[in-house]
């Protein structure tokens, strides 16, 4: 059973790593330009729109920076998630950085955006991901009697 368990880890930090990096690299332009196939911004100018439409209560300005750190975050969760460095520690930012998505598109985009993307299964996913960890963490600890 530890085994399956291990592999099951390990597919769910490789899918959210992947989860997290594909839209770095569509932000920057490296999938493809606008409009490409499977391509949903191509470039900075475009994910800031997307950004700011996310954060309206924010100018444009500070919406896009606001998406540069998002973008820093999700970049170094997804390499942090594939290579299996501090797991506990970045599922739970996974989490948090997912969460705090899914609920802006649940009140900005619509009820239907977070869903149709998962964004809400990607956040509690990387929940169960650090709680699992933790108790692993806690089994390899000695018991105190």
């Amino acid at each position: 059973m530890k085994k399956n368990s291990s592999t099951a880890q390990i597919l769910l930090r490789f899918a959210l790593g992947v989860g997290f990096l594909l839209p770095v690299l569509d932000r920057i332009g490296i999938l493809g330009a606008p409009g490409s196939a499977n391509v949903s911004w191509g470039n900075w100018s475009n994910f800031a729109i997307y950004a700011n439409s996310l954060m309206p209560y924010f100018s444009p300005k500070t919406a896009s920076f606001f998406g540069l750190i998002a973008t820093i975050a999700e970049a170094l969760i997804g390499i942090l998630l594939i290579v299996g460095y501090k797991i506990k520690f970045v599922a739970y930012g996974s989490f948090i950085l997912t969460l705090i998505f899914a609920l802006s598109m649940l009140f900005f985009v619509g009820y239907r955006a977070p869903f149709n993307y998962s964004v809400f299964v990607a956040s509690f996913s990387s929940l169960l991901l650090a709680c699992v960890q933790n108790g692993e963490d806690q089994k390899n600890q000695p018991k105190n009697l």
